[in-house]
């Protein structure tokens, strides 16, 4: 099995600054829609003044966003996935049973700019968008998936499943370490055994117990296989999220 550390949501670089925690609810703020695809609007999903305000203004209500992940009320989770990225998942041999948990930038006046995991998705199934089916393209086209509107690339994937966004902000999700610098991650013991892919530098490693993550990069693997502590990291994981 791996264990896929995937980055998602506003930052500095995609929105302009990181997403809100509002009365302890972590919500990510997809990034804007640059294809001209997505019919979706950052104000069809309510969340037009926190763009506003993450962005300083340059974005609001009225702008499109790339809606992805998605998290449905089902508990189905959908990924849409291209270009670099979703070859570097293809190179790691990424598929059906192997888990996404979610991590993005956050801000809060009570724990400042921090990295923390916010959601999941257990692949049960993976759809390729340039060989599928127009019924099967229109079905997700009907949720409002954006990779479903057009291709993004020449490879581009859907990663569907069970997922959840979490309601809650636990100090277990957190990935920065304490008044660090957000790429500055507490990390389980377990990471360091089993590696993390595009992390190879030994110096990202130099104290036990942390992890200096790369600034730049979208899906980061373990192959944790069947090591049965951090299969036990992901179940407490995805309670976490789950809870509440």
């Amino acid at each position: 099995m791996r264990i896929i550390f995937s980055r998602k949501g506003f930052d500095s670089a995609a929105g302009g600054g990181p997403s809100p925690i509002v009365e302890g609810r972590p919500i990510s703020l997809p990034i804007p829609d640059t294809k001209g695809l997505s019919p979706v609007t950052y104000g069809d999903l309510g969340l037009g003044e926190h763009a506003a305000r993450a962005s300083r203004g340059r974005l609001g209500g009225g702008d499109a966003c790339h809606f992805d992940p998605m998290f449905r009320a089902d508990g189905t989770a959908i990924l849409g996935q291209c270009h670099a990225a979703q070859g570097h998942l293809v190179k790691q041999g990424v598929r059906e049973g192997d888990v996404f948990v979610f991590f993005g930038l956050f801000d809060s006046a009570e724990e400042g700019r921090h990295h923390r995991i916010f959601a999941y998705l257990r692949i049960m199934e993976r759809i390729d968008l340039v060989t599928c089916d127009e019924p099967t393209r229109a079905h997700y086209r009907s949720l409002g998936q954006p990779h479903a509107f057009g291709l993004h690339a020449n490879n581009d994937m859907l990663y569907v499943g069970r997922g959840a966004a979490a309601s809650t902000a636990p100090a277990s999700l957190r990935l920065t370490a304490p008044s660090a610098k957000p790429s500055q991650w507490i990390v389980p013991s377990w990471l360091r055994r089993t590696g993390l892919s595009c992390h190879d530098a030994s110096w990202r490693w130099e104290e036990p117990g942390r992890l200096t993550a790369v600034s730049r990069g979208q899906e980061f693997v373990a192959h944790v296989g069947d090591d049965p502590e951090p299969r036990e990291w992901l179940d407490r994981a995805i309670a976490a999220i789950e809870a509440g």
